[in-house]
């Protein structure tokens, strides 16, 4: 018989916290045997059944508290003072028996930020859960398959009992989280820690994630401390906000309070940084992110674009794009499938204009950026940029032709050598196209270091030197070496805290603004979409299934498929806090098709100027 009867509300009350950490603070072993202090002076509780998120950007010390909390941080080179009492127990006088016995699992259990790495590859889900039940809870083997199945079933994947006996790869990220989740109810916790549980999930997933949570937290009673850096996430879940900066607490208080009236400089300029989808109503180009004082608080006027994109012909004309991959098998490794990765994708980007391309993880928008650069050799169809198509090009002059269309990946650091300065790295492609003398891509490489907001004296650093935000400013200087007329910025904001988001993205308006270059944006980000788009299409398995201005778009979707995407947005608005959006939970389909699979016809409508609907049929 399943023991999964949710906690009552008595049960679920108490008279004292679970969680109290007072004037904690965290110092880690540096270089020369010196101690650098993280975390200082911090405190706050969380009481039975509430959600207290902890707010701030990369290196406020967020995660390094959840860590403290379950005494998951390395005793011979961090060194923590001050008290962390959880259920009644002074977690930094345990030992590790002790944590074991009394805390991890019992007391507190944690969802981490990534979950394929959380997983282990080699067992199955199901043995993963079923650890959990039989050393936290002492249960037999079959009755833990039993509760592993039901926990599988609480968290909603569908097919659980066929799915337990599935490994982690089988999985999507959404559904790996959802596996997560039912890990860390496996124990009945009294305290759940989330550490960014939705940073890296397309926002229809994680729009099921955080309704998920706010069922399973009502049903099972338990406390949360949830763990981000995204405001919209804050505002839908956490009762009670405890803004950080620099490893100490600025702000905290009832998150509606925050919201409403913020005291400290810091948490208005975080506030102020944040993308609001909405916020673009009535504004006919993009608009730049007010620029905010993180001093003062104070926020600066949001400057539209000034230039407007040049619509006598198109600098990118996409007609028919298809790829698809094989997929082999069996013992002579023949042919057994296809992924039809892009499907008859077709639109066209004019001088100074940003076309987005939006959609979930898998849906194709990167494949089709870089099908369009031809890294890779299985497209057909037509792409011309400017008078030429760049399929029918040979090596050569398709080496000359990428001077005109560059890329900014979506991971700075995995795409530069980690042996060459910055400066080695923007001078490469300067000289590799001919484009004049080192000294002069020295010189030029300097102008658009400053141009990006670095300094030219960084061109000496290596790439692992910089913050993330910086790096990706790097990439953009790599990008504009070369006088591109169009740039593909594939996730470029995507990883990013919500004020060096706000800062790119400014940047890239600010460069359109100046020199009229052309961007296909790439992103699953709703709300950045809006801040920086001409025109938006929207992608669904390989396919575009709605495309025209923002405005239309955004305001008045068409597509079934539009309208779930933007219906299961954040929205930084604690009133909303108890909304649910409702949304089917289902794994995402596959674009794998047998070799044999001729793809439906299909055809657009025009509901309204330059706003295309596909229509199956």
């Amino acid at each position: 018989m399943t023991d999964l009867t949710p906690l009552t509300p008595a049960a679920a009350a108490g008279t004292r916290p679970i969680l109290s950490i007072r004037d904690l603070s965290v110092s880690f072993l540096g270089a020369r045997n010196s101690w650098t202090r993280v975390i200082e002076g911090l405190s706050f509780d969380v009481a039975p059944g509430e959600t207290v998120a902890l707010v701030g950007e990369s290196g406020s010390g967020k995660s390094v508290t959840s860590l403290s909390v379950l005494g998951l941080l390395d005793p011979t080179t961090s060194r923590l003072e001050g008290s962390i009492l959880l259920d009644g127990h002074d977690v930094l006088k345990l030992d590790e028996a002790g944590m074991i016995r009394h805390i991890r699992g019992q007391a507190a259990a944690m969802i981490f930020q990534e979950p394929m790495t959380s997983l282990h590859p080699i067992y199955r889900v199901g043995d993963q859960i079923m650890e959990a039940l039989t050393s936290h809870r002492d249960m037999p083997k079959a009755e833990a398959r039993r509760q592993a199945i039901a926990l599988l079933e609480r968290v909603r994947i569908p097919n659980a009992a066929r799915r337990i006996d599935d490994y982690p790869h089988a999985f999507s990220g959404g559904m790996r989280q959802r596996v997560m989740i039912a890990m860390a109810l496996a124990s009945r916790p009294k305290l759940l820690i989330a550490d960014e549980p939705t940073t890296a999930l397309d926002v229809t997933v994680q729009g099921e994630i955080l309704d998920l949570l706010k069922d399973l937290q009502a049903e099972f009673g338990m406390a949360m401390l949830f763990i981000t850096h995204d405001m919209g996430v804050v505002a839908e879940m956490a009762d009670r906000t405890v803004v950080m900066l620099r490893g100490r607490s600025v702000e905290q208080g009832p998150t509606a309070a925050i919201f409403a009236d913020p005291q400290q400089p810091y948490t208005r300029a975080l506030l102020a940084s944040v993308p609001v989808l909405g916020s673009m109503k009535g504004e006919p180009a993009p608009l730049r992110f007010p620029v905010v004082d993180m001093k003062t608080g104070v926020a600066g006027g949001a400057l539209p674009l000034r230039s407007k994109p040049d619509l006598t012909a198109p600098i990118l004309d996409v007609r028919d794009l298809v790829t698809r991959f094989d997929l082999r098998g069996g013992l002579l490794n023949r042919r057994v499938a296809r992924v039809h990765a892009v499907e008859n994708v077709s639109f066209r980007i004019f001088p100074g204009e940003t076309l987005s391309l939006v959609g979930e993880s898998g849906c194709g928008k990167s494949t089709t950026g870089k099908s369009i650069i031809r890294l890779n050799d299985r497209s057909t169809g037509s792409v011309r940029l400017g008078d030429d198509d760049l399929f029918g090009l040979g090596a050569e002059a398709m080496r000359r032709k990428r001077r005109d269309i560059q890329m900014i990946p979506q991971d700075p650091l995995a795409s530069m050598n980690p042996r060459m300065t910055v400066g080695d790295a923007l001078v490469e492609p300067f000289l590799e196209h001919r484009m004049g003398t080192a000294a002069e891509g020295r010189v030029r490489a300097a102008r658009l270091m400053d141009q990006v907001g670095l300094t030219a004296a960084m061109l000496e650093r290596y790439p692992h030197e910089f913050s993330g935000g910086q790096r990706q400013r790097v990439c953009i200087a790599r990008a504009l070496m070369l006088d591109p007329k169009l740039i593909i910025a594939d996730e470029s904001v995507s990883a990013l805290d919500v004020s060096v988001k706000a800062q790119v993205v400014n940047l890239l308006l600010d460069i359109q603004d100046r020199m009229g270059i052309a961007f296909l944006f790439i992103s699953h980000d709703i709300a950045v979409v809006e801040r920086i788009s001409h025109r938006i299409a929207v992608m669904y398995m390989g396919e575009i299934v709605e495309i025209g201005p923002r405005a239309e778009i955004l305001e008045r979707p068409r597509h079934a498929y539009t309208r779930q995407l933007i219906g299961a947005v954040t929205v930084p608005d604690p009133a909303r806090r108890h909304l649910r959006r409702n949304l089917a939970v289902t794994e995402l389909r596959t674009p794998i098709r047998p070799l044999d699979y001729a793809p439906p016809a299909r055809r657009y409508e025009e509901v309204a100027p330059g706003h295309l609907v596909m229509v199956e049929g």
